[in-house]
């Protein structure tokens, strides 16, 4: 088994690869470590240089493939999961605190939270002219989404070589397998087995800090602008791709625990939901 780690879009990656040790792999990990890199720096909010950045600061331009497809793919999120997951957010986020990469940001900021920003502003991609057109005062944060769809894009790479797993800080995309992989529960954890698809965690217990005393996290209520104060700690998804299994972890989280359960089990998507009193609730097939 071949592992490379590093640091890329502000978390710890780790690509595996089951494969001889060889030229030919050698060459598709420095190459998927170099997609990874080079994503960053287009979809990064905290790059002031990143193709992102330049577009939050225009209001409109024309991009590259990427963040053409990162913003469809978001629209697309926030159509399915009626605004619970809203690449909108970035003011509400910043207005909470988190205006820099996370490992930059103290733990206790003074102050308190900038009051509530407003989400759900417009955003117009016009493919054929590869141009994205953002309503004024709308700027995008697409962390998450685009973390999901690096992983997807890096473990395509792998694949050509051999069964693989990328690990981009949580979001793991596998072909091949099965791999085990090991999720956090209220109790300890468990052990899913993955032959191919993804999972993802949304949390408010991984990316949080206080200001003025209050917790403040990164999982913002698109309907009141601030981070939500919902009745789940986590929860993880199981679904195609990472990208997806990002909005629906993020999605369900924010809908609670009740409608959470609901609608995996109705829509048949595998999860496990930590509750904030501590319990662990499994859905969509899982016992």
């Amino acid at each position: 088994m071949l592992r490379r780690r590093f640091r890329a879009m502000g978390t710890e990656m780790q690509l595996l690869l089951d494969a001889r040790p060889d030229g030919r792999a050698t060459r598709a990990l420095a190459a998927a470590e170099a997609e990874l890199r080079r994503l960053e720096r287009l979809l990064s909010r905290f790059d002031a240089a990143s193709e992102l950045s330049r577009l939050n600061r225009r209001g409109a331009m024309r991009v590259g493939p990427d963040l053409l497809a990162v913003v469809e793919l978001a629209l697309a999120a926030r159509e399915q999961t009626g605004g619970r997951f809203d690449p909108t957010v970035h003011d509400a986020l910043v207005a909470a605190g988190y205006d820099r990469s996370f490992e930059e940001l103290p733990a206790e900021l003074p102050g308190r939270a900038s009051a509530a920003v407003a989400c759900g502003g417009g955003v117009r991609v016009e493919r054929s002219a590869s141009r994205i057109v953002l309503d004024p005062g709308v700027r995008l944060d697409l962390g998450g989404i685009a973390k999901g769809y690096a992983a997807d894009r890096v473990a395509a790479i792998l694949a050509e070589v051999g069964h693989c797993l990328v690990d981009a800080g949580g979001d793991i995309a596998v072909h091949g397998g099965p791999w085990p992989i090991g999720v956090e529960t209220a109790e300890g954890s468990l052990t899913l087995e993955l032959a191919g698809g993804a999972i993802a965690t949304s949390g408010r217990d991984r990316r949080r800090w206080t200001r003025g005393g209050v917790e403040q996290h990164h999982l913002v209520e698109p309907s009141t602008g601030r981070p939500a104060d919902g009745d789940l700690l986590r929860v993880t998804v199981v679904a195609g791709s990472a990208a997806e299994a990002e909005v629906l972890a993020k999605a369900l989280f924010l809908a609670g625990a009740d409608a959470a359960v609901r609608e995996a089990d109705d829509r048949g998507i595998p999860a496990v939901l930590v509750t904030r009193e501590g319990r662990t609730l499994l859905a969509g097939g899982l016992e």
